[in-house]
Order: C-alpha cells, then sequence, then structure tokens
C-alpha cells in the first residue's frame, strides 16, 4: 500500500509539473495581454509532434533544444498575424479565436501525423528504472522534474533580472505607463507571448516522452492548466506554479482511493479555494 501511495503521489508530481510548466505560459500571455489562449494545448501538442519528426536526423538531445524554439516561432507567427488584431478588445473575442485555433492545430496534427498513437523515444539509459523496489522512479522521471524545475527558475530569473522580464513584469501592473516610457508594448506582447508558447512546446516534448503521442495530448492537459491558474491565483505566476504542483499531487493521492474522482478532484479542489479565497492561493485583490 506504501509503494502504491508513493507511485501514485510521484506520478502525480510529475503530472502536476506538466499543469504548472503549461500553466505558467498560459499565465504570463493572460497576465500581460489579457488572452485568454485556449489554442496552448495545441501548441503543446506541435511541439511534441515537432520532436517526434526531428528526433531521426538529431536525436532526443537535439530535439529537446530545437522543438520548443520551433514551437515559439510558429506562436510568434499566429500572434502576428490573428492574436495582436484583439488586442484592448473584450477577452470573449480572444477567447472565441483560439478556442478555434485549438481545433485546427488539434486537427492539424491529425492531418499530418495520423490520429494513432505514435511511440516518443527516449534514450535507453533514461527509461530504466533506479531501484527494483522503486520501479516507478526512472530515469526520465526523475529527469523531467529536474528540467522543470531548472526551466521555472530560469523564467523566474529572466523576470527579476533581464530588462525584458521586467517590462514584462510592470506591463502586467501598468501597460499604459511603460507605453508612456517609451517601450514598445507591441514587441513586448509578442515576445512575451512567444515566450509563453515556448513553455507549451517544452511541456510538449516532455509529455511526449511519458504519454506517447496522440492529436488530444494538449487538449487533455488544458482545462487542469486554467485550473491550476484560478487555484493559485490570477496575476501570480508563484500561485500558478502552486496550483500546478497541487492539483497534480491531489489527483494522484485520490487515484490510490477513488480512482474515478482522480479528475474530478481538481475542480472540487477549485471549487473549495474560491469559496474560501475567491482571488486564489496567492492571488491579489482585485488584480483582474
Amino acid at each position: 500500500m506504501t509503494q502504491l501511495i508513493l507511485f501514485n503521489l510521484f506520478n502525480g508530481l510529475i503530472i502536476g509539473a506538466f499543469y504548472a510548466l503549461m500553466a505558467l505560459g498560459l499565465s504570463l500571455i493572460l497576465n500581460l495581454s489579457g488572452v485568454i489562449n485556449f489554442a496552448h494545448g495545441g501548441f503543446l501538442a506541435i511541439g511534441a509532434y515537432l520532436a517526434y519528426t526531428l528526433t531521426p536526423y538529431v536525436g532526443f538531445w537535439g530535439a529537446l533544444a530545437i522543438a520548443p524554439f520551433l514551437t515559439a516561432v510558429l506562436g510568434l507567427i499566429v500572434e502576428r498575424v490573428l492574436i495582436r488584431r484583439l488586442y484592448g478588445r473584450d477577452p470573449l473575442y480572444s477567447l472565441l479565436l483560439t478556442f478555434g485555433l485549438a481545433f485546427i492545430l488539434e486537427d492539424g496534427t491529425r492531418y499530418i501525423w495520423g490520429p494513432q498513437t505514435l511511440p516518443f523515444s527516449v534514450p535507453d539509459w533514461l527509461s530504466s528504472p533506479l531501484s527494483s523496489q522503486f520501479f516507478f522512479l526512472t530515469g526520465y522521471r526523475l529527469f523531467m522534474v529536474g528540467l522543470v524545475v531548472a526551466a521555472v527558475a530560469a523564467l523566474f530569473l529572466i523576470l527579476s533580472r533581464t530588462r525584458l522580464g521586467m517590462r514584462i513584469r510592470a506591463g502586467t501592473l501598468d501597460l499604459e505607463t511603460v507605453s508612456t516610457l517609451g517601450v514598445n508594448v507591441r514587441v513586448l506582447r509578442t515576445l512575451n507571448f512567444g515566450l509563453g508558447i515556448y513553455l507549451a512546446g517544452l511541456a510538449g516534448v516532455l509529455a511526449a516522452g511519458m504519454l506517447g503521442l496522440q492529436p488530444t495530448i494538449g487538449s487533455a492537459l488544458i482545462m487542469p492548466s486554467f485550473v491550476a491558474i484560478i487555484v493559485g491565483g490570477l496575476g501570480s505566476l508563484p500561485g500558478t506554479l502552486l496550483g500546478g504542483l497541487l492539483i497534480g499531487v491531489t489527483a494522484g493521492v485520490t487515484t490510490v482511493f477513488v480512482p474515478s474522482a482522480s479528475e474530478a478532484v481538481i475542480y472540487v479542489m477549485m471549487g473549495l479555494v474560491l469559496l474560501v479565497r475567491p482571488r486564489g492561493l496567492l492571488g491579489e485583490e482585485g488584480r483582474f
């Protein structure tokens, strides 16, 4: 029983890391641009499939490095052609646009790579369990957790130590004042959108190695990622990180006792948090 609890707890931690990585990208875009990006899961799937396509040519490590950047480039194009036209308008417009775009991306991956589940191979030495007793502790799972930690640390370092990051943080508080000070808000929003999509692409590559490839891989993760933002608190990136980990671990532990409720418990947690603290665990009063 103890081993089963540990297995699901660790599995929940990994899934929570995916939620957190996706939710951080969503939160970046929402905080600065006010865009509710329902296509985020589609970009995750694109990142995963690009890595699958690149692996035979550049290997796993090359695909891991290149695929998220290519996904971010695609995100920049989409932002330039579609999303940019909706800045400053009712968020409902961006929600409807990205909702439709999510279906386009999903059907696009299904058309190009097929509807069947595809295996995504990782190096053999990463696939092996580290212990016969704790069979679920594979090198790849530990590597994923470590890479997510490194990516999140790099993101917070960028936001706190670089000029771009400081402008993004200032823009989330008062974009009009940032514009008045001479910052090109159009470019700032574009770079911020690309950074958010990069995180989705990275999450896609990591998820493919664990879950396999299928066109719906992104849509399965998008709603829990929104829940992570709400639980953690709108406008708070640390809260988003905390929310993602919390719902992942909670769903993992619930699987041990009530497997059929492992998905429902995420939304129950969201409801309870909103009842007790409507702005989320670390959200700011009146932020949105």
